[in-house]
């Protein structure tokens, strides 16, 4: 029964993804047992298995899947009669609103027609119980409409016996009572009709001691005046409640200001102009061009030009779609924004992006509103911000072609360069027209070497503004020396910029900044601190600030933050250029393995310090010349790990296809610890695929046998259990293989880890003795000693606690002897649970102690933060309400130091404010 419950559940959110915090609460509610994920984790492979059970025999979930939000129910369009009663319900609102009163009858009656009685019927919990009453008030209220529109159209029928059941069943329901004295007093039932009034009068001053509302009474006074428009067939004669006036709702113009000098662009101006008065649920126009070509000119132009066609606003939104130093806008991001320049109060919008975008929708329904999306990165980001209904126009810039917006109907507006006279008027619009005027052959000149891109010949312009007393002739031959002309880009990529205008500035620096410069271009990483940028250049890290300055003076970097550096994708494509003109081979894979060598030898030491109990990774020696940090306590590392964590996966990436695979495979392997711990474990497990093409390429047997065990666990913490058996399976058949005896134990303690999120602890039972076999075999103490207190734990989850406590004291025993604290720690927690589950809450809570003093002595804070949650439910269970409350508090703080997503977990289930 309770696994038909979490399907409802799911089901009401279909398509929307539930944590597993929301799905507990939603099934259990405050009655939710200490076990309450084990169970669900349960029914979500019982309904796997149900849904799907051929395609879990070789493959994931396709309908019940896990996000990074959580689980989603994944169902085909009007799956649910639910989602069909919905629109259907939408569909006559819009008919009534247009004045089809027929037709939104006929849309009611569709609706109603689809109940079959109350909703999921004989199953209960907080969700479902609270979605059921306010479904049954919403199919009263649908009723109730369809009544009225049925008597507007004359399709009375035998509405009198069905008002005479519903007010039995609904005595309160005041519109109801009026439709009944309505429908009575058009059937020529006029007596009856009053007495229905006085009955309701009566009901309401028995029941509630009020008398009926004002509109009742207006009807009462109608009737006995005999009014004739009671008694014809129209939807205005009566409306229980009058519409309040709507409010004010504002008119955004958010529209960036437009450049006086704006040039050209007839044919494009024209096209868009004529998509003004399309007849459409909604026009679209993709303006779509390489990077620099002018396309956020255009639609700002061409926006401000037609500003006055839409009243009702002009919303403007950057999505970043292609901005090196910041993520894209997520289109929830972006929806909130938007809502918000209607005035939307930020409590009311969803948190959802499909309710985000349906809000959206409705709020420009009827409203002519003119939306430019500028820089969008593909099609997927901007759908959901899309109008839906007639007179609005949606105009999106792209680097891409955005064929998916294209295929559905979007009018695509090629931008390409500019003509040879358009670009000799954008260089007179900003420099004047006497001075161009003055040096024609040198305009022609600077016009055929910027090969007319707007983005080069406003650099040009730029330069030439800066320096009125300079000629353009002598600018012009300044280019021409640089080697020709410039490149557009070539498709929807970046292989080539404006490196002639570029390179005015890169020929005015100092030999160690341009070679510094140009070595920039080798590394794909996002911003780079000194010592990295030391490390690529074989510096020491004074002479790195000094070069690093310059570039920055020079405006060839970029400081986004203090000691950080950064350069856009057009500076990266020409300094990479000129590291392949300049630079021999050996000397770039020279500063490759610097810089890669920094970040291996780095991260290593950082992961030693805040994990320092973990085996350590052998490792060459690093290039002299590379810098590598020291951190001096688990603070600073873990600072630097933060700061890093982009570029250090950027490097992981990076590193085997420029012949660096075993950096690849150990820096997979050196962050490991943090990545897991932080929660990110999709970087975690796409960081370890590429350390296992590394180790492939290397030929390593046993870095593969360790990177498919660690894959194993990564795809563990993403619920991916499928995948995860089959990088364990395969981890074990390496480690037989090898003939390495105590890795073939550790991946069956590893297996244990997924039988039991998959709540098979018996299974999980047997292996945990394996590998306590296994170790024993190899003399690997530690190893035994480890595996006898995953025995002890699964005898616990099995209910056999006294058992439990046996084998996690053997195991403590041997930890202590080997003098092994990590493990001693994990020993505790287990005694603690095992102690917990048999209700001895005292013990628990000394145990838990004993662990969360051995973590803290060992530096491991996200170790601290899950065992002050242990000690947190035990305060609870025994009733210290405020010791509990403090406890949750520590360990969410924690949890927000190192900035794991647990923190807003727990805030969510506990409804906490800290």
């Amino acid at each position: 029964m309770q696994q038909r419950v979490v399907l409802g559940v799911l089901a009401l959110h279909a398509d929307r993804p539930m944590s597993r915090e929301q799905l507990i609460d939603a099934v259990w509610g405050e009655t939710a047992p200490a076990y309450a994920l084990n169970l669900l984790q349960k029914h979500i492979s019982g309904l796997r298995r149900v849904l799907e059970p051929v395609r879990l025999a070789r493959s994931k979930s396709q309908l019940l899947a896990w996000t990074d939000a959580g689980y989603r129910l994944s169902l085909p369009d009007e799956a649910l009669d639910l989602e069909i009663f919905d629109r259907r319900l939408g569909r006559a609102q819009v008919a009534r609103t247009a004045g089809d009163l027929p037709g939104a009858a006929r849309a009611l009656h569709e609706a109603l027609g689809l109940w079959r009685g109350p909703v999921l019927d004989g199953l209960s919990s907080p969700l479902l119980d609270a979605e059921r009453d306010r479904l049954a008030e919403r199919r009263v209220s649908a009723i109730e409409e369809r009544i009225d529109l049925d008597m507007a159209v004359g399709h009375d029928g035998d509405l009198v016996s069905e008002l005479h059941q519903l007010v039995a069943r609904h005595p309160l329901r005041e519109r109801l009572r009026a439709l009944q004295m309505r429908a009575l007093y058009r059937a020529g039932r006029q007596a009856e009709a009053l007495a229905a009034y006085r009955e309701a009068q009566q009901f309401l001053l028995d029941e509630l001691g009020v008398e009926p509302a004002a509109e009742l009474q207006t009807l009462h006074q109608r009737m006995l005046r005999g009014d004739p428009e009671l008694g014809l067939p129209v939807a205005e004669t009566v409306h229980l409640a009058t519409p309040e006036p709507a409010p004010t709702v504002p008119r955004p113009a958010q529209l960036p200001h437009g450049m006086a000098e704006f040039t050209g662009r007839v044919a494009e101006l024209q096209r868009l102009t004529d998509l003004v008065d399309h007849e459409a649920a909604v026009v679209i126009a993709a303006i779509v061009g390489t990077a620099g070509v002018g396309k956020t000119a255009l639609a700002v132009h061409w926006a401000h030009q037609v500003s006055d066609r839409f009243p009702d606003g002009q919303l403007y939104v950057n999505l970043r779609g292609f901005d090196p130093h910041r993520n894209p806008v997520e289109p929830s991001n972006a929806l909130r924004g938007l809502l918000e320049a209607f005035a939307v109060p930020a409590q009311q919008i969803p948190t959802g992006l499909e309710d985000q975008a349906a809000l959206f929708r409705s709020l420009l329904a009827g409203r002519r509103v003119l939306v430019v999306l500028d820089n969008a990165r593909d099609s997927e980001q901007v759908q959901p911000l899309l109008p839906g209904s007639p007179g609005c126009l949606v105009v999106v810039t792209s680097r891409n072609r955005l064929s998916g917006l294209v295929a559905g109907g979007a009018v695509s507006v090629s931008v390409d360069l500019l003509t040879a006279a358009e670009a000799e008027d954008f260089l007179a619009r900003r420099l004047g027209a006497p001075r161009v005027a003055a040096e024609p052959g040198a305009v022609n000149d600077i016009v055929r070497v910027c090969t007319r891109l707007p983005l080069a010949l406003a650099i040009v312009a730029a330069r030439a503004a800066v320096y009125p007393q300079h000629s353009l002739t002598a600018l012009a031959a300044e280019l021409r020396e640089d080697g020709g002309g410039l490149d557009a880009f070539v498709g929807e990529s970046v292989t080539s910029d404006a490196r002639a205008v570029l390179s005015w500035s890169y020929q005015r620096l100092s030999p160690p900044a341009a070679r510094l410069f140009r070595l920039l271009g080798l590394f794909p990483g996002g911003d780079l601190a000194v010592p990295a940028a030391a490390s690529l250049a074989g510096v020491p890290r004074g002479e790195a600030r000094r070069v690093l300055a310059e570039l920055s003076g020079a405006h060839l970097l970029e400081e986004p933050s203090p000691g950080r550096y950064s350069f856009h994708e057009l500076l990266r494509a020409y300094a990479a250029e000129q590291a392949l003109a300049i630079e021999s081979p050996a000397d770039r894979h020279a500063a490759l393995g610097r810089i890669l060598d920094h970040y291996l030898h780095t991260a290593h030491r950082a992961e030693r310090v805040l994990y320092r109990y973990r085996p350590a990774i052998a490792l060459d020696p690093p290039d002299p010349a590379a810098v590598v940090l020291d951190p001096v306590d688990a603070g600073q590392a873990l600072c630097w790990f933060l700061a890093e964590q982009a570029v250090l996966l950027a490097a992981i990436e990076h590193a085997l296809p420029a012949g660096f695979p075993a950096h690849a495979s150990r820096l997979a392997w050196a962050v490991t610890p943090f990545l897991n711990y932080q929660g990110k474990w999709h970087d975690w497990a796409t960081s370890l695929t590429t350390a296992l093409a590394a180790g492939e390429q290397l030929g390593d047997l046993a870095g593969q046998a360790l990177t498919h065990r660690l894959l194993n666990l990564a795809h563990l913490q993403l619920e991916l259990l499928d995948q995860a058996d089959v990088h364990a399976g395969r981890a074990l058949e390496l480690f037989e293989k090898l003939g390495d005896v105590a890795g073939q134990a550790r991946l069956h303690v590893d297996y244990s880890w997924v039988l039991d999120r998959q709540g098979d602890y018996g299974a999980a039972l047997e292996r945990s003795q394996v590998a306590r076999d296994l170790f024993r075999a190899a003399g690997d103490r530690a190893g035994e000693a480890a595996a006898l207190n995953r025995v002890g734990w699964f005898h616990s989850r099995l209910g056999r606690h006294e058992q439990a406590l046996r084998y996690c004291h053997e195991s403590l025993d041997m930890h202590r002897a080997l003098d092994d604290h990590p493990s001693q720690a994990d020993v505790w927690d287990a005694l603690g649970y095992a102690h917990f589950h048999s209700g001895n809450y005292a013990e628990a809570m000394a145990c838990y102690e004993q662990a969360l003093g051995l973590w803290r002595e060992l530096g491991d804070r996200y170790e601290v933060a899950t065992t002050l949650l242990s000690l947190a439910e035990a305060q609870q269970a025994v009733g210290d309400t405020a010791a509990s409350h403090t406890l949750f508090k520590q360990s969410i703080g924690i949890f927000d130091e190192i900035g794991h997503p647990q923190a807003e977990q727990l805030r969510r289930r506990l409804n906490l404010d800290v």
